[in-house]
Order: C-alpha cells, then sequence, then structure tokens
C-alpha cells in the first residue's frame, strides 16, 4: 500500500508543469503558445527571462530529486530509488495536469541522477555546460550528454542506470526530432553566448 501511494507521489511529483504555471500566475501566458511552445527552461527563459528560466529549471530538477528520495525517506527497501525517478519523469513527460503531455526529461532525469550518483551528475552537468558553451545550442548538447553518460554507465556496469539511461537517450531524441531537423540545415535556436553562437553571428 505505502510502495504504491509513493509511487503515485513521484508520478505526480513530475508531472507538475512548472513552466505552464510560472508563465500563467507571473506573467498571464501560456508557454505552450510561445516560443517553441516547450515547457521547459529553454523556452522559459527565451520568453520570461533569466529568473523564469532558472526557477523552472531548478524545480524540474527538483522533481526528480524529491521523488528518488522518496524510497530513502520512507524506508523502503525492496524497490530501486531509479524506480521513482522513473515515476517522476514519466510525470514530467506525460503530465496528467497537462493533457498527458509534457516537458522533454532533461532537468528531472539529472535530478534523479543527483540523488543515484553525485558524482555522475557532476560528470553530465559539466558535459552538458561544456558542450553549451561549444555548440550554443541546449539541444544538441542534451542529447550528447545524455548518449555519454549511457556509454559511462555501461562501461561501470550499473545495468539498471544503464537501461534506464538507454531507453531516456532514445526518448530524448524523439522529442528532440524537430531540433535534429534544423540543427542539420543550420536553423536551430543558440543561446546568446559560446562558440558556435559567435561562429554563427560572424
Amino acid at each position: 500500500m505505502k510502495l504504491g501511494l509513493l509511487l503515485v507521489i513521484a508520478y505526480l511529483l513530475g508531472a507538475i508543469p512548472n513552466g505552464v504555471w510560472i508563465g500563467k500566475l507571473f506573467f498571464h501566458t501560456d508557454i505552450r503558445q510561445a516560443g517553441s511552445g516547450n515547457i521547459g527552461t529553454t523556452n522559459t527563459y527565451r520568453v520570461f527571462g533569466p529568473v523564469a528560466g532558472t526557477a523552472v529549471l531548478v524545480l524540474d530538477l527538483a522533481k526528480g530529486t524529491v521523488a528518488t528520495l522518496l524510497p530513502l525517506w520512507f524506508g523502503i527497501t525492496t524497490v530501486n530509488p531509479l524506480v521513482f525517478g522513473l515515476m517522476a519523469i514519466i510525470g514530467h513527460t506525460f503530465s496528467v495536469f497537462d493533457h498527458f503531455k509534457g516537458g522533454k526529461a532533461v532537468a528531472t532525469s539529472a535530478g534523479m541522477l543527483l540523488v543515484y550518483n553525485p558524482v555522475l551528475f557532476v560528470v553530465a552537468s559539466l558535459l552538458f555546460v561544456s558542450l553549451i558553451y561549444l555548440t550554443s545550442m541546449v539541444s544538441l548538447a542534451s542529447m550528447i550528454s545524455f548518449t555519454i553518460i549511457t556509454i559511462i554507465s555501461f562501461a561501470i556496469q550499473d545495468w539498471l542506470l544503464a537501461v534506464l539511461a538507454l531507453a531516456l537517450t532514445v526518448f530524448v531524441y524523439y522529442r528532440h526530432r524537430e531540433n535534429i531537423k534544423r540543427i542539420a540545415n543550420g536553423t536551430e535556436n543558440m543561446v546568446p553566448f559560446g562558440i558556435g553562437y559567435k561562429r554563427r553571428n560572424r
């Protein structure tokens, strides 16, 4: 009974559409109807500015972190914490509060990794930030980071994390399919800094 309830709570935590609620509450705008239409950090930053974007990033990270901590807080030892993190990710991407639509799972997945393997979280964060600086593309940085973390997970033989990371990588690539098309034809949105941005705007 407790296990089932905590799994539902993990899903509901993940399902909170922070970008949508912050946009409506503070800016009286539906983020889904602005910019790229995505509810995550990048589009929130682009549409509402750095404060709102940072808030969405922190809150989306927290969803994965809190959900993954639930079994530790409530003494659940029979189920791997990754399962709870996965429930939050499912909630984030198929939100009951957003007609079973949602974000691209990047920040919430990172929040899960922060609890499960803090060292790997630091590696992933450094990779992500470095790739953003090199490419000026959050989408490309996300996809490459997920790919590398999946490879590392297999290399260290954490099989549950590896399988989950592989599944999430495939999903992240799928969710970024329009971004991939824009990357291929040179029209992908860039952050206003980094090597890629400077090269495009020479």
